[in-house]
């Protein structure tokens, strides 16, 4: 049941993106920030719907997404921008269950941070960030 929950969100994350980016949400900008961000909320969703917890569906989704940065690994400051972002999908569907997420992420876009360096994720906190404009 997980695995076709997590062909669904990513299927759905890639769908979204792809209208709403083009091509460019492979890149290191805002539209990757978002997608993460969307796919970690996604898979909380699904997730959510095959264990009925939310905290066994945030736990899976950390599990297949830090998975993720490890069998395909970036450079440092990539790694730790992509691990934030996941980080803020999940958080988002802890606490704001049942928003618009499409619509909450792109106003976060607004406010997201451009990271310089590895130390600026610190200050980051609940801000998307990304790398490139």
């Amino acid at each position: 049941m997980y695995i076709a929950a997590t062909y669904r969100a990513t299927k759905k994350t890639l769908e979204i993106c792809d209208s709403k980016f083009g091509q460019e949400h492979h890149l290191d900008t805002k539209a990757n920030a978002f997608r993460h961000a969307l796919w970690n909320y996604l898979l909380c969703e699904k997730y959510y719907a095959v264990s009925r917890s939310k905290d066994k569906a945030i736990a899976k989704s950390r599990k297949i997404t830090d998975l993720h940065e490890v069998l395909l690994p970036n450079p440092k400051c990539e790694r730790l921008m992509d691990l934030h972002n996941n980080k803020i999908g999940r958080d988002l569907f802890r606490n704001k269950r049942g928003v618009n997420i499409v619509n909450q992420l792109e106003n976060m876009l607004k406010e997201a941070k451009k990271l310089r360096s590895t130390e600026d994720i610190n200050e980051a906190e609940d801000h998307l960030v990304y790398l490139e404009e």
